[in-house]
């Protein structure tokens, strides 16, 4: 049922603080990136694990051992999937993941010096300021010290990365033995004139989570049930997994975008060294897929299941990514939601003369109650 319809639904004013708070909070989100990951990842779990947590707590279990049983299975079956992720890799054909990388990324290569040759043939301007001679050289530089100059940063960072990342099970695991506590807590220090209207704000903000996350895992099989056959009519390997690790990527967006695609491109030029047309037609697959993703899958998903008009979705991906980068476009739509439930419930009981007078005529009393014996 949704508790906010759309005849009750904010005016202007509202709207108008709904959207300053939430570009806010995206700019303070981004100054505390290394909690609001682990947080958001903490939250996604959380989501995940719910409703088996709470079939075991209907069946006679406590909170607690609920909790530690699903905790104790969910860590068993990500051991298990590790273990034979080792097993697989070990009973693999000789060649390792470091020879199949060079491979994808000598294709990638060749595929962009094929390219810019083309564009020197038909354009002789290019030629003449030697293009393609010119990224080859820059290229070649690259690759070559790539280890040296990159690859140390980059796993420099993954370290530092890490210990925050180890937050989100521990965040997880209080957020089901926990969450219904904190919400009681919450409760508590309402009003009794506006209790109703908190559990209600309260509800809805857990289902508004809970509808983001389903629409992100609508838009990540849509994405990849699309790219995968669009893959697989141009005759590209692996499209299945391919489709998926594109859309996994695509949760952060532009940036994430932009690796799927290069990842397509690699493996669609070394399928196909000898005619450059296969990942030609591999990059206009994924830029259509990114094209519906942004207009028609994410506004029929994401903003449906948030109660978002697709306008609003589309505007707020773009004013988000401008306030706070990567951050701000991967967190804008939750927070969105979130910060639209609280808003248009507290507009709605400062607007409400009815709750407004009950809390004036508790007040008056609890002052009474309190001065009784001393007007003797």
């Amino acid at each position: 049922m949704n508790l906010l319809p759309s005849q009750q639904r904010g005016g202007p004013v509202v709207w108008s603080g709904i959207i300053a708070a939430t570009c806010v909070l995206l700019f303070l989100l981004q100054q505390m990136l290394f909690l609001a990951i682990p947080f958001l990842l903490g939250i996604v779990l959380y989501y995940i694990l719910q409703p088996p947590t709470q079939r075991l707590i209907r069946m006679g279990f406590s909170q607690n051992s609920a909790t530690l049983m699903v905790g104790a299975v969910f860590l068993l079956l990500v051991t298990l999937a590790i273990l034979t992720a080792v097993l697989w890799n070990s009973s693999a054909p000789s060649t390792s993941w470091q020879d199949l990388l060079g491979t994808y990324l000598k294709g990638g290569l060749d595929f962009v010096r094929h390219t810019l040759r083309t564009l020197e043939q038909q354009f002789p301007i290019l030629q003449q300021v030697q293009l393609a001679e010119t990224v080859d050289q820059r290229m070649a530089a690259f690759t070559s010290d790539f280890v040296q100059s990159h690859l140390t940063e980059i796993l420099v960072s993954t370290a530092a990365w890490l210990p925050s990342l180890l937050l989100a099970p521990f965040l997880t695991f209080f957020f089901l033995r926990d969450g219904l506590r904190f919400k009681k807590f919450l409760a508590r220090a309402v009003p009794n004139a506006f209790f109703e209207r908190t559990l209600c704000l309260l509800h809805e903000v857990d289902q508004t989570a809970h509808r983001y996350f389903q629409g992100l895992i609508r838009l990540t099989l849509l994405d990849t049930a699309v790219l995968a056959f669009g893959l697989w009519v141009i005759g590209v390997s692996s499209p299945l997994v391919l489709g998926l690790i594109a859309a996994v990527l695509a949760w952060v967006p532009y940036v994430g975008s932009i690796v799927g695609c290069v990842l397509v491109v690699m493996v669609a030029s070394t399928d196909a060294p000898s005619d450059p047309a296969v990942a030609y037609l591999a990059i206009s697959v994924f830029i259509w897929v990114r094209l519906l993703d942004d207009f028609v899958f994410m506004p029929l998903t994401l903003g449906r299941s948030l109660h978002i008009h697709p306008l609003i979705t589309v505007l707020m991906i773009f004013i988000g990514g401008s306030v706070a980068g990567v951050a701000g476009l991967m967190l804008v739509l939750p927070l969105l939601g979130v910060v639209m439930v609280i808003g248009e419930t507290l507009g709605r009981l400062i607007t409400d003369p009815r709750l407004r007078a009950r809390h004036r005529n508790a007040m008056a009393l609890r002052t009474r109650q309190a001065s009784y014996d001393l007007a003797s």
